[in-house]
């Protein structure tokens, strides 16, 4: 019998953004930062800088367009009201 799997890549993605951003946050909870300041000041100034290179968090985090995780972040918060 042949069962196809139907993909959902927008499920995909989501998955990866939360764990993207995830990663992120920890690895700058662990370095001292404040993660929510640092990646606010990431995502409004595009400056990467503002996520530390501790445990490859700068690199993780410039493999997602800034739209894309705003779209994730906005989402989520709408699921929360």
């Amino acid at each position: 019998m042949d069962n196809t799997r139907k993909i959902n890549l927008e499920l995909d993605k989501e998955r990866e953004i939360r764990e993207i951003l995830s990663s992120v946050y920890n690895a700058l909870k662990v370095k001292g930062y404040d993660p929510v300041s640092q990646i606010v000041g990431y995502l409004i100034s595009d400056d990467p800088t503002y996520i530390t290179s501790h445990n490859g968090a700068r690199g993780t985090i410039v493999r997602v367009e800034r739209d894309e995780l705003i779209e994730e972040l906005v989402k989520n918060y709408i699921k929360t009201l």
